[in-house]
């Protein structure tokens, strides 16, 4: 009795299960693209502050004005020149180089 009621529900359970694969093929075969699906999105950019349009030059900028300060402190003219050659230098390979410029991933 047990038995035959088992092989009962699941013989149930197999033939719902087939009706709704064919349903969801039959369905998703038969859908066509609406003119709305089809447009692309156009996100607009909000305005960027100075800081965000200048931000490489900025800190390249800072790195040779905090490398003339250092050269000038320690010696003459000459040092602070030399100073601020390095600060640039060393502030562009920060800049170009390690600095991570894009931190989003972007998801296609």
């Amino acid at each position: 009795m047990k038995r035959g009621l088992l092989i009962f529900v699941l013989g149930l359970f197999l033939i719902s299960s087939f009706a709704f694969s064919f349903e969801s093929v039959v369905s998703n075969s038969s859908i066509v693209p609406t003119a709305s699906a089809q447009t692309t999105v156009r996100r607009r950019r909000h305005k960027r502050s100075f800081w965000q349009k200048h931000r490489d030059k900025l800190t390249v900028g800072a790195g040779a004005a905090t490398g003339a300060l250092i050269g000038s402190a320690v010696g003459s003219k000459k040092a602070a020149a030399i100073g601020a050659g390095t600060g640039a230098g060393a502030a562009a390979l920060y800049t170009y180089k390690l600095r991570k410029r894009h931190r989003r991933v972007r998801r296609y």
